[in-house]
């Protein structure tokens, strides 16, 4: 016998045997032609399969212990049972051959087609990944309860290497577990050969008296038996549910079964009995029909007990018969002669045949009380009803052309039809499970850490995405990634099942490019979020700098260098300094603000604070005729105190009682609180034609107050008086009141246009020592 070459050794991977002898390597090659000879047949397909899966896996164990072949034999088994086809349980030997091949793909592809290549590689890497998904929630759980032991005793307390919390990824696994089948299910062959699988699993611990673990039995029946009600798949789901209820909780399924036990040749009797009467009674009324015991499921029998909190004997079910007849009409037949002969129970009666479940599943319920008041379910239904009940949707491909009708009113008259139904079945169970609507076959995707946490990511994620998920941290300082070993871009797009390494700086943060949606670096929107948010830490960090700077200016511009930051924020009303300097860097408060804090306030102006300088000169005065009272003529008005007008401002009346009108400029405080108090007696008014001219050709002025706040000083208010003559202006009287260093002082100039004042008090702004300027 010639060695194997080389391209044969790269096919097959060669495992140490779990008992006996080392096993010999067996070339891929050898087995495509031993397997392909006289067998080019689809029809052969199981047979090549299991020849070709043979010699790879007959001294080969799974974890669990079972033998790698027989599993393989019985999954194969439980798909016949169900109304799979020969190609699907070719595919069962295949999933498993896949983990003994190097290049499953290709060798699988050239032996039996691409079709059987992708259906055995995804559905062996789903089934890598809910292995790894069960060992990292066994690690979180174990890790959680070492916690608590040592919250409860010190002395147990973890080392240092131990003293992480326990990942945020491994307490999600179990939920990533429901969502990884979906992102996988594209295939539906896939899911059936995971449900079978996971079945024969459970059978197989049942049958050596063994326990699966935790885990892998929640898996069963919080994941994989829903999944198998949505498909209508009862044989399985009945099954999976009693065998993992068994597991996780034994004592209530023993008492459970003993309740079942104790009255059982009675039940049965009484059952025979009513069965074989009512069998005989429909015959009599030409109704041909089937009529069996229905088999009493304990974890339906406990989650009824549990849902209506009822005890044992409460239970109608326990007590069950079933009616298959030929056609819809003879359903409602057989129940009208039902109601008739027992006494039924109104409350308890359901037309799923009218309005299917959302699985398709078809039937009318109802219970009956016999003459001497025991209860018992009936469910009728037709034959196709029946197989669709037990088989689900390997039911359907089976009855497709059964006619353009097909059971749940479904149409079945194309292939696109049926799948159609099959996905609405998948995407029912996934609502059932997380609440959610979208649709987690087209917008997820599953992908692993180096030690096998499954990490759950939008469609096109990127290994920055991916960096996010694991740690906000390791996201900031990601440099470089490796996927399935080998190094690739950033923004490389991410797909099912693959394993990634991310290479992090030790210190660092995201680049403003990951931001740039041309560029593709994040798809998701919670890592999107978290640069941002690095980002916007950034900027704040640079707006409380800012701030601190001002504020520390002010304080030193003040002499106030002395008071706490802390107290300062506090007098203002802010929790803190940080706060206080976010607000300043952000032009949220401003420093006029703080400095109103930090001086005396104004104090009230006394009778002998004003210094009359010289009287305005009649001559200058304004006329009677400098303001017009739109629509009225010859009215007499007066300029008010309170703002002291002048042309141009912005000027509007209010009809006094006696004293005509008092023209008031519209901004004017006094005429706001006027205007609300009596809106009837505001009118409209302009300046008139001889407002700045005057009658005899010398410009008219009006007296205006402005108000200086400053830093009292020696020279201040010579300096001050300085600008009015620079700028022309006649000042006729001065306020100044001095209060802890502070200088308040009121300037009434005339002016023949408020232009003026404008200019001036720019001017005045940059005098030493002014801190405001204002027009009163």
């Amino acid at each position: 016998m010639n060695p194997p070459s080389s391209e044969l050794d790269l096919d097959v991977v060669t495992a140490p045997a779990s008992t006996g002898a080392p096993k010999v390597p067996v070339a891929s090659s050898a087995i495509v032609a031993a397997t392909s000879a006289g067998m080019p047949d689809d029809h052969q397909a199981l047979a090549r399969a299991r020849a070709f899966a043979e010699p790879l896996l007959a001294c080969e164990s799974l974890d669990t212990g079972e033998n790698t072949l027989a599993h393989a034999d019985a999954v194969a088994a439980i798909l016949r049972d169900i109304g799979g086809s020969e190609a699907m349980q070719a595919a069962t030997y295949l999933v498993y051959a896949c983990q003994y091949l190097n290049r499953p793909q290709e060798v699988i592809a050239k032996a039996f087609g691409e079709n059987y290549a992708a259906l055995a590689v995804e559905t062996n890497k789903l089934v890598r990944l809910q292995h790894q998904a069960r060992l990292k929630a066994a690690e979180a759980q174990a890790k959680k309860a070492e916690e608590r032991l040592a919250a409860q005793d010190p002395a147990l307390q973890p080392t240092s290497a131990s003293k992480q919390p326990v990942s945020e990824l491994a307490a999600s696994q179990t939920e990533n577990v429901r969502k990884m089948l979906l992102a996988f299910s594209r295939d539906l062959r896939v899911v059936m050969l995971r449900l079978a699988s996971r079945l024969q699993t459970l059978r197989y611990f049942a049958t050596i008296k063994g326990n699966p673990g935790e885990a892998l039995a929640r898996e069963a029946l919080h994941v994989f038996a829903p999944l198998a009600n949505r498909l209508g798949i009862w044989q399985i789901k009945w099954e999976m549910e009693d065998l993992a209820f068994r597991f996780l909780e034994p004592q209530t399924y023993r008492e459970v079964a003993r309740l079942l036990d104790e009255k059982r040749v009675e039940r049965e009797q009484h059952v025979e009995q009513v069965r074989a009467e009512l069998e005989q009674a429909l015959r009599a009324q030409g109704i041909e029909a089937s009529v069996q015991g229905r088999p009493k499921h304990i974890y339906s029998i406990v989650k009824k007990m549990r849902g209506k909190s009822l005890d044992f004997g409460q239970v109608f079910d326990i007590r069950a018969l079933r009616v298959v007849v030929p056609h819809i009409d003879d359903c409602y037949a057989v129940l009208a002669y039902v109601h008739a002969r027992f006494i039924p129970l109104p409350e308890e009666f359901d037309d799923y045949i009218a309005k299917p479940k959302p699985n398709g599943y078809q039937s009318l319920h109802t219970v009956v009380r016999d003459a001497q008041g025991r209860a018992f379910e009936i469910q009728i239904r037709t034959q196709a009803m029946h197989d669709h009940a037990e088989h689900g949707v390997a039911a359907h491909w089976a009855y497709k052309e059964a006619g353009a009708k097909g059971y749940a009113g479904v149409s079945a008259s194309s292939e696109y039809d049926a799948k159609i139904a099959v996905l609405r079945q998948l995407l029912a169970w996934e609502r059932d499970l997380s609440g959610a609507t979208q649709n987690l076959f087209d917008d997820r995707i599953y992908v692993l850490t180096p030690d096998a946490a499954i990490v759950e990511l939008p469609k096109g994620a990127t290994p920055v995405d991916f960096a996010y998920a694991v740690h906000t941290n390791l996201g900031h300082r990601c440099r470089g990634a490796r996927v399935d070993g080998v190094m690739v871009p950033l923004n490389t797009p991410l797909q099912n099942g693959q394993t990634v390494e991310i290479s992090a700086a030790k210190e660092g943060g995201p680049s403003r490019d990951w931001l740039n949606a041309e560029l593709g670096y994040l798809v998701g929107h919670r890592a999107k979020s978290k640069v941002r948010a690095w980002f916007n830490a950034l900027a704040l960090e640079q707006t409380v700098a800012r701030g601190r700077e001002a504020v520390e200016k002010l304080l030193q511009r003040e002499g106030k260098t002395s008071i706490r930051h802390d107290e300062l924020a506090a007098a203002l009303g802010l929790a803190s300094a940080q706060e206080l300097f976010e607000q300043v860097g952000k032009d949220e408060l401003s420093l006029r603000a703080i400095e109103a804090h930090l001086r005396p306030s104004e104090p009230a102006v006394s009778s002998d604070a004003e210094v009359l300088l010289r009287k305005p000169r009649k001559s200058q005065t304004p006329s009677s005729g400098s303001v017009l009272v739109v629509g009225v003529d010859s009215l007499m008005t007066q300029l008010a105190r309170c703002c002291k007008p002048a042309p141009p401002d912005d000027i509007r009346g209010f009809v006094t009682r006696g004293k005509g009108v008092s023209i008031h400029r519209a901004d004017c405080t006094d005429f706001a609180h006027l205007q609300r108090k009596s809106p009837d007696r505001v009118i409209d008014v302009e300046w008139g034609g001889d407002a700045q001219a005057g009658r005899d050709g010398r410009p008219t002025v009006y007296p205006v107050d402005v108000a200086v706040e400053a830093l009292d000083r020696q020279g201040l208010l010579r300096d001050i008086s300085d600008v009015f003559a620079r700028e022309k202006m006649n000042v006729i009287g001065v306020q100044t009141q001095s209060v802890k260093g502070t200088a308040w002082m009121t300037f009434t100039i005339e002016v023949s246009d408020a232009r003026q004042v404008t200019r001036a008090m720019a001017v005045l702004s940059d005098v030493q020592g002014v801190r405001s300027v204002r027009r009163k």
